[in-house]
């Protein structure tokens, strides 16, 4: 046999890659996790329009009655913080079994309430096991998936986070005119067993636990300065005429220093803080977080200032506002699982950037609606609103976990579900407060409730549509930064004077990227 070079010549690599799948009792622990999210999303935004009959059945003022829903977001932006804690020192099991437990003992307290304040200390109890879940919910997927199929992952769990809140108000208006009020938590609460007994079959330890040390002094200032600042803005947008707004501001003053000192001592603690701030020390997590609050402020801001819209302006019923809203839900909830493909196979900029583009153009037409603008504008906005946050929310939650690793991965969690509560909470009672100002302003000279109304409205938007463009820079740049290089292509060579194979560089490699 003649030895000539190309015997040793290697055959072209194989170009494709065996697809990365999911073990089977992965996927069955995250779809537990993801059945009680949707539960706990749900819960989360059935209040929003049951609001005016229980101010009649329980005979409580509308400053009152707004805590059943700003209460359910203050315990869950106090509560986030500590789950990083919670991921590292125990394991999954008894950490979903206790959330979910808590989440049916304040259901169940929710539909018996004799009164307007056990009410309130059941949806209490409900929110602290519901800000367990979904933190739990993204450290598991870190933890299980591979960062190949992340993003498809994540695009399914937007889909369950944004129907949810589709059907909520849509739900809830259709069983309040018909049922009641306590029936949102009887019909809830089956629904709840059956995801918290699902769980009980298929969730398992995912990792070991490790000694820990709880950070009450953290803890403490993390509750005052988010429960200040989510106070504070509450207050101003409840204002009505009050001769002092000193108290809203104390809270936000409070708030405010009390987050001060919470990130320096997280900073000064290092590896024992309760939040590990270093996760910022990745420019592609800042900038995602950033995103992530301003994408936010224009949702939150939108599914307030819409219903108020539809009602105040155009004088909807609850249930036809929640079929309003329902379209745009849908829209974003079949977008999310093509979206988390797309981010998969070409990265999260070839979404981002276009994610923010829409929802930007979303904000701005509905600035300008009126009170003669057609209904079907109106839905056609929100529903290019829903398709915005599907390009922006599968990737940025990607990003954020891609970014860090290990032992990170629990912090990261924790730190962008808080800012998906607090920013959401806060950026919704900021539009509000202005909206009402506004409103309150021209009713004083005389204008029309209705058009005063509509004016609030445009106001509230407007401003919203002003911080959207914000986020179009930080999208492009996230993209700049994460554009994938491409793999040289390489050849083997036979080295003679090695006796060994070795890997050459193609001089004709591609230099495009």
């Amino acid at each position: 046999m003649t030895l000539t070079a190309s015997t040793f010549r290697a055959r072209p690599a194989a170009t494709s890659t065996p697809p990365v799948r999911l073990a089977r009792p992965d996927v069955t622990v995250i779809g537990a996790l993801l059945a009680a999210t949707f539960v706990v999303v749900l819960s989360a935004t059935v209040m929003t329009v049951a609001i005016p009959p229980l101010i009649h059945d329980l005979a409580v003022p509308a400053t009152s009655a707004q805590w059943l829903t700003t209460g359910y977001m203050l315990t869950m932006a106090i509560v986030i913080p500590i789950t990083a804690f919670l991921a590292h020192r125990f394991r999954l099991r008894p950490l979903y079994i206790t959330a979910m437990s808590l989440f049916l003992a304040g259901t169940l307290l929710s539909a018996t309430a004799p009164g307007f304040q056990t009410l309130l200390i059941g949806r209490v109890v409900q929110a602290t096991g519901g800000a367990i879940i979904t933190p739990l919910m993204l450290t598991t997927v870190a933890t299980l998936v591979p960062t190949a199929v992340r993003g498809r992952t994540m695009g399914v769990i937007t889909l369950v986070m944004a129907v949810a809140p589709a059907l909520g108000p849509t739900a809830s208006g259709l069983i309040v005119d018909a049922l009641g009020w306590r029936a949102l938590f009887w019909l809830t609460l089956p629904i709840a067993a059956a995801a918290f007994v699902f769980g009980l079959l298929v969730v398992r330890d995912v990792s070991e636990p490790a000694p820990a040390r709880f950070e009450l002094l953290s803890a403490l200032l993390s509750a005052i300065g988010f429960g200040g600042v989510i106070i504070g803005l509450t207050g101003l947008a409840g204002k009505a005429g009050s001769s002092s707004g000193l108290p809203a501001w104390a809270s936000l003053t409070l708030g405010a220093a009390a987050l001060a000192l919470f990130t320096r001592r997280q900073l000064r603690l290092g590896d024992r803080a309760l939040v590990d701030l270093r996760t910022f020390r990745a420019p592609a997590f800042a900038t995602g977080v950033a995103l992530l609050a301003l994408t936010m402020i224009g949702l939150f801001g939108a599914l307030l200032l819409l219903p108020l819209y539809l009602q105040d302006v155009r004088g909807l019923t609850t249930a036809q506002t929640g079929l309003a809203l329902l379209p745009g839900g849908i829209t974003a909830g079949i977008l999310a699982p093509l979206v988390g493909r797309i981010s998969d196979r070409h990265g999260p900029g070839a979404v981002l950037t276009p994610g923010a583009i829409v929802l930007s153009s979303a904000l701005w037409t509905l600035a300008f609606t009126g009170e003669h603008t057609d209904y079907g504008w109106v839905v056609a906005a929100h529903v290019l609103l829903n398709v915005g946050v599907a390009l922006l929310m599968t990737p940025l939650f990607t990003v954020g976990l891609n970014a860090t690793a290990g032992p990170l991965s629990s912090h990261a969690s924790a730190i962008l579900n808080t800012v998906q509560q607090v920013a959401g909470a806060a950026g919704g009672a900021l539009l509000i407060a202005l909206t009402s100002a506004i409103t309150r302003s021209r009713t004083s000279h005389g204008t029309n409730e209705q058009i005063a109304a509509a004016a609030g409205i445009h106001g509230g938007f407007l401003t919203a549509a002003s911080i959207s463009l914000a986020g179009i820079g930080l999208a492009v740049g996230i993209a700049r930064s994460r554009r994938p290089r491409a793999e040289k292509p390489t050849r083997t060579t036979y080295d003679g004077r090695r006796g060994a194979w070795r890997g050459q560089r193609c001089p004709t490699a591609p230099r495009h990227l």
